[in-house]
């Protein structure tokens, strides 16, 4: 019932960025991503008001009084948890319990205690019809990005930092310095995910593009007149780059992924956008532990 007094509303974090000539959708993407009550948004007020005010979207989270104990949980052994934190950095969400909590900062027994105190913290959203946690914004995001760079994640660090370097090879067409990209990061992190399926290939890629929330906004599963493409990268307003529309295949062919993305139509889903599209290809031969990339221009 108190939902709507936690913090800005939707339509009134809007309502002040317009007042104040702000683009709010790049907001939305840094700041949005807790729903209480009945689907009531709420934005942090801090982070709302230190934007307008500096007049830049960015993270204003660092420095909170419980940045450094991010740390100390997300390095806890136990099994399962860095697992967890990586996929969600990809975007992901991932199942939790949180009923076994004890509701306390000392008494942690399992990977879920820690995830639900997280959730508590402010640091994860919790959905409760699918019992499952996700880093709710960009903002957040950056925080567990700073956090795994000071407990020593060098893998996923590593495909943060090389993610600027893969965009500008998708931009330039570049597939096989794209698939090497692709493979690196594969190898780096296969103790921590696990590569069987197409929804773990979807993670890995998320993860090497990270650094593309710059430019776009990600959708996976986007829905178009004959199914679903798997990832779509949509320019942000401010945005000169093209629009990306990603299939992914297990144990198929690149060529095969472009050919789909064109016999189902997918790039109708942009209805309403104008400029180029890139279609992008990806496919993972298991037994070969290779990737294939194909590129071609819309």
């Amino acid at each position: 019932m108190l939902a709507e007094y936690t913090g800005f509303t939707e339509s009134e974090a809007a309502r002040l960025y317009e007042r104040y000539g702000m683009d709010f959708e790049q907001a939305k993407q840094w700041y949005d991503g807790y729903t209480l009550g009945k689907g009531i948004h709420v934005y942090n007020p801090k982070s709302v008001v230190d934007s307008i005010r500096r007049r830049r979207i960015g993270n204003y989270w660092a420095g909170t009084a419980t940045y450094e104990s991010l740390k100390g949980y997300i390095c806890m052994n136990f099994d399962g948890l860095k697992d967890a934190v990586a996929r969600m950095l990809a975007g992901m969400s991932c199942k939790v319990n949180p009923s076994k909590f004890q509701n306390d900062m000392m008494s942690f027994k399992s990977r879920d205690d820690v995830l639900t105190l997280l959730v508590h913290l402010g640091y994860l959203a919790y959905d409760s019809a699918s019992r499952s946690v996700h880093i709710p914004n960009e903002e957040v995001k950056a925080e567990f990005v700073n956090a795994i760079g000071d407990v020593g994640w060098e893998s996923v660090m590593a495909a943060v930092d090389a993610s600027d370097q893969l965009l500008e090879a998708t931009w330039r067409g570049d597939g096989q310095a794209v698939a090497e990209g692709i493979e690196s990061v594969h190898i780096a992190n296969a103790s921590i995910l696990n590569y069987n399926d197409e929804n773990s290939l979807s993670c890995v890629i998320a993860l090497t593009y990270y650094n593309a929330v710059k430019e776009y906004i990600l959708i996976r599963e986007m829905p178009t007149g004959k199914g679903y493409a798997d990832i779509v990268f949509l320019p942000k307003g401010y945005s000169d780059k093209p629009a990306m529309v990603v299939e992914l295949k297990w144990n198929k062919s690149a060529q095969g992924a472009i050919e789909q993305i064109k016999n189902r139509k997918y790039v109708q889903a942009l209805e309403g956008y104008s400029g180029e599209i890139l279609l992008v290809g990806i496919n993972y031969a298991k037994q070969e532990k290779k990737y294939t990339y194909h590129i071609e221009k819309m």
